[in-house]
């Protein structure tokens, strides 16, 4: 790290008050060391600004906002893990075989009511290639059948796990190459990776921002 970056998060908040010399130069001590580490180890797992929120909320003396932003990080990967849980449950099914339709294909409107989102989201999503369907050779309409059916039902799940549409798009696009089966597990396993990477991160950030705070504040015995 450049002593550029050091006076940087210095100046944004990120270690406690520095002293200075008598020609101006800031004097770090081991304090400003841990404080540093656990930025660093926060930023891993709640990313660049939630730390520095962190961080800077401890240094007002505010620790109640600083556990708050910790307990939200550690609330949405468990809202997220629920949600992997809901998409292969899903997708084991769904990938493998169209969803049962009776009738004509479904319109916009009736696929939309299916889902349970507007009819302009179905359109957003046929822009990124998510979904393609048929047009009606007289009217011009928008036809969805059972494969398009199928994988509106996975992007609907998909972006309640919060995926990108670029994201969504690529992984149906690898769906149908690969027929569904190997897409599907290697999808979900780079998911559940990315989960347990993620809580190691947030576990490693509180370890250090408790070292810390038992650096500035120890606790006297008795």
């Amino acid at each position: 790290m450049s002593a550029q970056a050091v006076r940087n998060y210095d100046d944004a908040g990120v270690l406690p008050p520095t002293e200075r010399s008598d020609t101006g130069y800031r004097r770090y001590t081991p304090l400003h060391a841990q404080a540093l580490r656990a930025f660093l180890a926060l930023r891993a797992g709640h990313g660049h600004q939630p730390a520095v929120e962190i961080m800077r909320s401890v240094h007002r003396g505010d620790t109640e906002s600083a556990y708050r932003l910790i307990d939200a990080a550690h609330v949405a990967v468990l809202s997220e893990r629920d949600t992997r849980t809901e998409v292969a449950s899903a997708l084991s099914s769904l990938s493998t075989a169209p969803a049962p339709l009776q009738g004509a294909p479904l319109t916009v409107g009736e696929l939309a009511r299916r889902l349970d989102v507007h009819p302009a989201t179905l359109r957003a999503w046929e822009t990124e290639g998510i979904l393609r369907p048929e047009r009606d050779r007289a009217t011009g309409y928008r036809e969805y059948g059972p494969d398009c059916v199928r994988d509106a039902e996975i992007a609907r799940q998909l972006r309640r796990g919060g995926y990108l549409l670029r994201q969504v798009a690529q992984f149906l696009e690898s769906l149908r190459e690969a027929g569904g089966a190997d897409a599907l597990s290697a999808f979900l396993d780079a998911w559940q990776h990315r989960l347990t990477a993620r809580s190691r991160a947030l576990l490693a950030g509180a370890a250090q921002l408790d070292a810390y705070l038992t650096l500035r504040d120890p606790v006297t015995p008795g």
